[in-house]
């Protein structure tokens, strides 16, 4: 004897289909087109979570190396001034810094500096 699966199958579409609530044209109507429309959507979002992470990183990059080209340095010098007297700031710190406390980015910025032209001399 065949079974039928009506209420789980109607379960497991109408599922999908509120999912796919706002999805353009068939894809939120019709199961299959949905269905596929669902699980790609899964991988965007999936990848662009990751993506987010580099995009913000990016941004950080972007704001310090400004900061810092105001006052004749490039980013990746500045960085390095840090690694070597071993100052532990993140670049999500620093580009808070530049962004909304120039001041203090200013201080900490020729504070490190002025500690690399003393072991010069």
């Amino acid at each position: 004897m065949r079974v039928k699966t009506g209420y789980t199958r109607r379960r497991r579409h109408t599922k999908v289909i509120k999912a796919t609530k706002g999805y353009r044209m068939t894809r939120h109507r019709l199961f299959k087109v949905a269905h596929e429309a669902l699980l790609h959507a899964g991988q965007y979002a999936f990848a662009g979570r990751r993506r987010r992470k580099r995009d913000i990183r990016r941004l950080w990059i972007i704001r310090i190396n400004a900061a810092v080209r105001q006052h004749g340095f490039s980013y990746s010098h500045f960085i390095k001034l840090m690694n070597d007297q071993k100052i532990a700031i993140n670049r999500k710190m620093l580009a808070h810094l530049a962004a909304k406390e120039p001041k203090k980015f200013v201080s900490l910025f020729q504070k490190i500096v002025s500690k690399t032209t003393k072991k010069k001399k």
